[in-house]
């Protein structure tokens, strides 16, 4: 990888060798195996290791999930808020274990439409509840450093599975409950 980055520099007119640039090819490989960790997590293992027997059975909310990731169309990053709903059925998992699926999907090269449908569906296999909601908000950087160049556009994607989708009062609870 650090070759690679070598190369993309200097095909942008650097020379990977001057004083600021020197470690770059380094540590900008060291960014992107950090940022996209996900490759290496396994969803679906982490939801199974997790489940124990729903003790509730309302809706259970956990929203405000911070998310980064990384557009994989323009490698620039896109980060916003993830909040993710579901109601229990016979299997539960905590709002930490919700958390880190999230970031699981997200710390790989994604779109946020697939990330927001991927999300609800590791959800729904591995508790099968009554229902899923997943709503990402999240702003970016390809939209606003380059093309369109809109510094305040927000993207906004759902994905409903389940009550969420067919139950209008359903839906808009969960709706409510994460524009607070």
């Amino acid at each position: 990888m650090k070759d690679a980055i070598r190369k993309i520099l200097e095909a942008m007119g650097e020379n990977p060798e001057r004083t600021g640039l020197v470690d770059t090819p380094s540590t900008t490989a060291d960014a992107l195996c950090e940022i996209t960790v996900g490759y290496s997590l396994d969803p679906p293992a982490i939801l199974a290791a997790a489940v124990a027997p729903a003790e509730y059975d309302q809706m259970v909310v956990c929203g405000n999930i911070d998310l980064y990731s990384l557009c994989e169309r323009h490698l620039l990053p896109f980060h916003g808020r993830c909040h993710v709903a579901f109601i229990p059925d016979r299997r539960c998992v905590s709002g930490e274990i919700v958390a880190r699926v999230v970031d699981a999907f997200a710390r790989r090269l994604q779109v946020q439409e697939r990330l927001t449908a991927e999300i609800a569906a590791a959800i729904d296999t591995a508790l099968a509840p009554l229902g899923v909601g997943v709503v990402i908000e999240a702003f970016h950087l390809c939209m606003a450093m380059r093309g369109v160049e809109k510094q305040n556009c927000n993207l906004v994607t759902s994905s409903l599975l389940g009550c969420f989708r067919d139950e209008t009062a359903t839906r808009a609870e969960f709706m409510r409950l994460i524009s607070r």
